[in-house]
């Protein structure tokens, strides 16, 4: 059965000679065909992730595969039974994916890490002389990761460069294996990894979210859940017996994969939150916070 509504992931690296002006053409396009979300464009390419209805996507992706500037690209589609946005939103961007190189900055297309599919990167796992890197932050982490991953100890994505150079001499001679979402950040971060020396570097080509829809992979080796950047926060990888919740409530410590953000606005920390306690808290992610509500309503009260 149809559902009424579609979710599309997508990237693509190529030069894009004028964004702006590509960016004023987006967005006719996407209000004509009714779909929410966010996309970035820059110089560099493209990327987005929309929702529409099926109908409507249909005819965004016939339009994409047929333009000269991202023809060829690949897509990822999920079934919801809604918007997965409140808006849309199109932004031009010195980068579609941060990792702030600036003068020292590469396309992709020139130099990427080799491509796994969901098969081999599963084969690979197995194997004794490799290094697994997450190149994502560290609330998707949390919800879910793949075994003996590491997670770079940064705040962003574009502090990677740093944390690379001062552990690689540690990857010398093994595999150097990347993975992300969908696979954006891992096209320039793997990279990044061969321009800093390492020979042996491998990403998971269409990242998590197509390793988890791969019917012999099945998801093996993750663990919880993994982010993604729509109302549903999260979708199941792990479709094997081993499927498990490994995050848990900031409060109580019990399992819970419900991502909420702290009710404080100037906080808004994403934190793990069950009913029961999101109930009790009001959703603050500490009791800091909770009184930084009240004070500033006892202020406010003093002014009027």
């Amino acid at each position: 059965m149809e559902t009424p509504y579609q979710v599309l992931l997508y990237y693509f690296y190529n030069t894009f000679p004028d964004p702006e002006a590509y960016r004023k053409e987006h967005v006719e396009l996407c209000q004509k065909l009714g779909l929410l979300g966010r996309i970035l464009i820059g110089k560099e390419g493209i990327n987005g992730t929309v929702s529409g209805t099926p109908e409507n996507c249909d005819k965004y992706r016939e339009y994409m595969d047929n333009h000269p500037l991202t023809k060829g690209m690949e897509w990822k589609v999920d079934d919801v039974d809604k918007h997965q946005f409140p808006r849309l939103s199109i932004k031009v961007r010195e980068e579609i994916v941060p990792l702030g190189l600036k003068e020292d900055d590469f396309s992709p297309r020139e130099c990427t890490g080799e491509y796994l599919n969901p098969e081999q990167w599963r084969e690979m796992l197995d194997e004794d002389d490799t290094v697994i890197i997450d190149a994502r932050n560290q609330y998707e982490w949390e919800l879910g990761h793949f075994e003996n991953a590491l997670l770079p100890e940064v705040d962003s994505f574009r502090d990677l460069k740093e944390w690379v150079r001062d552990n690689k001499a540690d990857w010398e001679g093994k595999k150097v294996m990347t993975y992300c979402t969908g696979g954006i950040r891992c096209e320039k971060f793997s990279g990044f990894l061969k321009k800093e020396g390492l020979d042996d570097v491998f990403q998971l080509h269409g990242g998590i979210v197509t390793y988890g829809k791969d019917p012999v992979a099945r998801g093996e080796k993750w663990k919880g859940s993994c982010y993604v950047f729509d109302e549903r926060i999260s979708v199941p990888v792990n479709r094997t017996d081993d499927a498990e919740v490994i995050a848990v409530c900031h409060k109580c410590g019990e399992s819970c994969d419900r991502y909420v953000n702290c009710t404080w606005s100037p906080c808004n920390s994403r934190h793990f939150l069950c009913e029961a306690c999101e109930k009790e808290t009001r959703g603050y992610c500490c009791d800091a916070c909770y009184q930084a509500y009240l004070g500033s309503f006892a202020s406010s009260a003093l002014v009027e």
